[in-house]
C-alpha cells in the first residue's frame, strides 16, 4: 500500500469519527433527516398547528350554520329612585318605590339559504314594585316563531358557502407546501454539513500527505536532490493544510449545529450522515410537472379565493349602497297575570310584522363610485391571478428541467471525481520515484481537491433540485401519485 493510500485511509477512519470519536453514532440518512424535522422539528410542529388551527375553523363555521340554542337575560335588575306619581286629581307626586326585574329567555336560531334567519324563542319576566303602590305581576312567551330577512342585499350565507371550501383548501395544500418546504431546508442543511465533513476529511488527508511529502523532501534536501525553494514550498503546503484543517472544522461543527437544530436534537448528539449516493430513475415529464403543478399547488387555490372575494366586493358595492329592505314577522302566544301559576294560561295569540325600508336619494355619485372602484379591483385580481398562474406553470416546468440537468451534472462530477483522485496518486507515485516536480504534483492536488467539491456540490444540487420539484408541483414522481 502505497504512502498517500495509508494517509487517505486513515483519514477518511478518522472524519468519520467525528465529532465524538468515542462515542457510537447513529446513521442519519437524507429521508430519515426529514422525517425527523417534519415529524419533531420546531417548523413541523409549526406547519401542523397552522393546518389544524385552520380546520377547527373550517368546523367552527359549518357549526355557525346548525340550530344554535342560546339562553340569555337579566337576574334581576333592581332600581331604588323617586320617582313622580300621576294622582287621579291629575296632580303629580314623588313618590319612593323599589322596583325589581327579572328576564329569561331561550332562543334557537337557524341560519336560512336565503340569507336571514328562522328562529324560535320563549321567554319569562317577572315585575316586583314596592312602595305605596306595590305589585307583583308575571308575563310568559311560551312560544314564539320568527324570521329576519334581508331584500336586496348581499347573500352572506350563500358567499360565505362558496368561499370556506377554497379557503380550507388553501390551507391544506400550504400545510404540504410547508412540508416540503421543511424537506428543501433539511436537505440543503444536510449537504452543508456533509460538505463540511467531506473538506474536512480532505483537508486531514492533505494535511497528512502534505506531512509526509516535507518530511520526504527534507531527507532529500540533506543529500542535495532537491534545492531550498521545494523545500520551502512544502514546508509552506504543510503550513496551510494544517490551516485549512482547523478551518473546515469549524465549518464542519457549525453545520452540524445547524442540522441538529433543524432537526430538533441536543446539541451532543452523535451523528454520522449517510448520503444517498444512488438517485432516483424515475422519468422526467415537464408537462406532467406543470399540470400537477396547477392541480395542487396553494397558489391556484389562493387565486380563486382572491378572484371569489372580488366578485363579493362589486356585489356588495352593488347592493349594499342601493334600495334595500328589512322584513321581520313573528307568531306566538303569550299571557300575564299576578301569580306565577297562571303566568301560563289563557294564552293569547301575539303577531308582529315590520318591514323596513331604505331608499337612498344623493349620494352624490358615491355609489356608482364604489361600484366602478370594486370592479376596477376585480380586474385587477384577475390580471395578477393569470400571472401568478403563469408563473406557477414556469417554475414547474424550469424545475423539472433543473432536476434533468442536475442528474446529468451530477454523473459528470462523479466521473471527474474519480478520474482526479486517481490521477493525484499517480503524480504522488511519481514524484516520490522522482519523475516529476512538485509544481505539477501540487496542480494534481488542487485539481483533486476541486473535483471532490464539485462532486459534493453537484449530489447537493441534484437532491434540492429534487426536493424543490416536489415543493413547486406537490406531486411524488418517484411513486407516481400527488403528495398527500
Amino acid at each position: 500500500m502505497t504512502v498517500f493510500r495509508r494517509a487517505m485511509l486513515a483519514c477518511v477512519v478518522a472524519a468519520a469519527a467525528l465529532p465524538a470519536a468515542a462515542a457510537a453514532q447513529d446513521s442519519l440518512t437524507l429521508g430519515h433527516a426529514i422525517e425527523l424535522a417534519q415529524g419533531e422539528g420546531r417548523a413541523g410542529v409549526a406547519a401542523r398547528a397552522t393546518r389544524d388551527a385552520a380546520r377547527f375553523r373550517d368546523d367552527a363555521f359549518g357549526a355557525r350554520y346548525m340550530p344554535q340554542l342560546s339562553i340569555g337575560g337579566t337576574l334581576p335588575r333592581y332600581n331604588r329612585a323617586i320617582i313622580p306619581v300621576l294622582q287621579p286629581d291629575g296632580t303629580t307626586l314623588f313618590r319612593s318605590q323599589n322596583q325589581t326585574e327579572a328576564e329569561l329567555s331561550a332562543t334557537i336560531t337557524q341560519r336560512l339559504p336565503t340569507g336571514g334567519d328562522f328562529f324560535i324563542s320563549s321567554s319569562l319576566a317577572t315585575l316586583q314594585v314596592s312602595g305605596t303602590q306595590s305589585l307583583r305581576t308575571w308575563s310568559s312567551t311560551p312560544v314564539s316563531f320568527g324570521i329576519r330577512q334581508q331584500i336586496f342585499r348581499p347573500n352572506t350565507y350563500k358567499l360565505d358557502r362558496r368561499e370556506q371550501p377554497v379557503r380550507n383548501e388553501v390551507a391544506e395544500r400550504s400545510y404540504f407546501e410547508a412540508m416540503e418546504n421543511i424537506a428543501l431546508d433539511v436537505t440543503s442543511k444536510f449537504f452543508d454539513a456533509y460538505s463540511a465533513r467531506s473538506t474536512l476529511a480532505n483537508a486531514e488527508t492533505n494535511a497528512a500527505v502534505n506531512d509526509t511529502l516535507y518530511r520526504l523532501n527534507e531527507g532529500r534536501f540533506q543529500v542535495g536532490k532537491i534545492g531550498e525553494n521545494d523545500l520551502l514550498q512544502s514546508e509552506l503546503a504543510v503550513l496551510r493544510a494544517r490551516n485549512a484543517v482547523d478551518g473546515a472544522r469549524l465549518e464542519f461543527d457549525r453545520a452540524m449545529a445547524a442540522l441538529r437544530l433543524a432537526l430538533d436534537l441536543p446539541v451532543d448528539a452523535p451523528v454520522e450522515l449517510v448520503v444517498p449516493v444512488e438517485v432516483p430513475g424515475f422519468s422526467i415529464d415537464t408537462a406532467l410537472a406543470v399540470s400537477q403543478a396547477l392541480a395542487n399547488r396553494s397558489t391556484v387555490s389562493q387565486v380563486r379565493l382572491r378572484e371569489l372575494q372580488a366578485e363579493r366586493a362589486v356585489g356588495a358595492a352593488r347592493l349594499e349602497n342601493g334600495f334595500g329592505a328589512t322584513v321581520q314577522a313573528s307568531l306566538g302566544f303569550n299571557a300575564t297575570a299576578s301569580e306565577f301559576d297562571f303566568a301560563y294560561r289563557n294564552l293569547l295569540e301575539a303577531r308582529q310584522a315590520t318591514v323596513s325600508v331604505e331608499i337612498p336619494l344623493i349620494q352624490w355619485g358615491a355609489r356608482s363610485g364604489e361600484v366602478r372602484a370594486a370592479e376596477a379591483e376585480l380586474e385587477r385580481t384577475e390580471s395578477e391571478g393569470e400571472l401568478a398562474l403563469e408563473q406557477v406553470e414556469q417554475e414547474a416546468h424550469f424545475a423539472a428541467r433543473q432536476l434533468l440537468q442536475a442528474r446529468r451534472g451530477l454523473a459528470l462530477s462523479a466521473k471527474a471525481d474519480t478520474v482526479a483522485a486517481k490521477r493525484f496518486e499517480v503524480a504522488y507515485n511519481r514524484y516520490v520515484i522522482g519523475k516529476i516536480d512538485i509544481d505539477n504534483l501540487y496542480v494534481a492536488q488542487a485539481e483533486k481537491d476541486q473535483a471532490l467539491s464539485q462532486y459534493v456540490q453537484a449530489l447537493r444540487a441534484h437532491w434540492l433540485a429534487y426536493y424543490r420539484l416536489r415543493q413547486l408541483t406537490l406531486y411524488d414522481f418517484s411513486e407516481g401519485h400527488p403528495i398527500r
